[in-house]
């Protein structure tokens, strides 16, 4: 005998004019993966938009105003302003007070020396080696190596020195505009860290032309008395001086004439660091 079971009322199959209002309904339910996709899509979109921002005006080394580089990346002017805001809180771009141009902001140069490969810095003639770049009325240190003598220097990655009387320094001097360097003579005060210390403005304008035409700077014991270095300038691809790569070592074994021999070390290591930067034709320069 076959048994009969009874359908419940929840087992009962739903009606076509159900099934087709579910199907509706479903289909107008947002979907979790598809907002995923959506929002990610939209992130991407984003940071295309702000590297072509970044890069545009990276083109521009007297910097660019917020109409042209709207209209050079095909953005609206609400759109490029709010990216560029953004950018300009991270530092990675800084806009002019008075002309409202933007230019590129020096922490971009720091996050890409900090990706360079060691090799750049290394066959120093055996000293430390260290890449500076400017902050404020000063210079920090942003990379550096050890060299392979008895005597190495311990100055670490974020020290702060002060720019008149280190080699690494002058070079950054150098690189100002007329404008800039007066600036610097009327609110710095030149303060001895040796007694050979440049502590005359007139006598520091003296070198920094020497250096300006030579491309090239010396600390004969004017920072630590113990310790001589040589540095040269680095550039981007704009031409623009963008830090300053030196060695240094105990005046013992850093002699006068072997820290002239080695500057050609450091001016050849300059050149291969500032060709990561971009630069070009720089043998003039160096």
């Amino acid at each position: 005998m076959t048994s009969r079971t009874k359908l419940k009322t929840n087992d009962k199959p739903a009606s076509p004019r159900k099934t087709s209002v579910a199907r509706l309904v479903q289909s107008t339910e947002p979907n979790i993966d598809d907002d995923a996709e959506d929002r990610a899509r939209s992130g991407v979109q984003s940071l295309g938009r702000a590297f072509a921002i970044l890069e545009e005006v990276a083109r521009h080394r007297e910097g660019i105003g917020l109409a042209e580089l709207s209209k050079l990346v095909g953005l609206h002017n609400s759109t490029t302003f709010h990216l560029a805001k953004t950018m300009v809180s991270l530092g990675y771009m800084r806009q002019e007070r008075d002309s409202k141009r933007y230019r590129v902001g020096r922490p971009l140069f720091a996050l890409a020396a900090s990706a360079l490969d060691e090799i750049e810095m290394v066959n120093l003639a055996g000293e430390s080696g260290h890449f500076a770049v400017r902050m404020g009325d000063s210079v920090v240190v942003i990379a550096r190596t050890s060299g392979a003598g008895a005597f190495q220097l311990t100055d670490r990655v974020g020290v702060v020195r002060p720019a008149h009387c280190t080699a690494l320094g002058k070079i950054i001097l150098a690189s100002l505009r007329p404008d800039q360097l007066k600036r610097f003579l009327e609110r710095v005060e030149l303060k001895p860290s040796t007694k050979k210390s440049i502590t005359d403005p007139s006598a520091l304008l003296r070198e920094i032309s020497e250096i300006r035409r030579d491309a090239i700077a010396f600390d004969d014991g004017e920072f630590n008395a113990e310790v001589r270095c040589v540095a040269v300038p680095v550039y981007n691809f704009t031409g623009e001086v963008i830090g300053a790569l030196g060695i240094s070592g105990p005046i013992w074994r850093m002699t006068n004439q072997v820290m002239q021999s080695r500057a050609k070390l450091v001016q050849a290591a300059a050149k291969r660091l500032s060709a990561e930067f971009g630069a070009r034709d720089i043998a003039k320069s160096s």
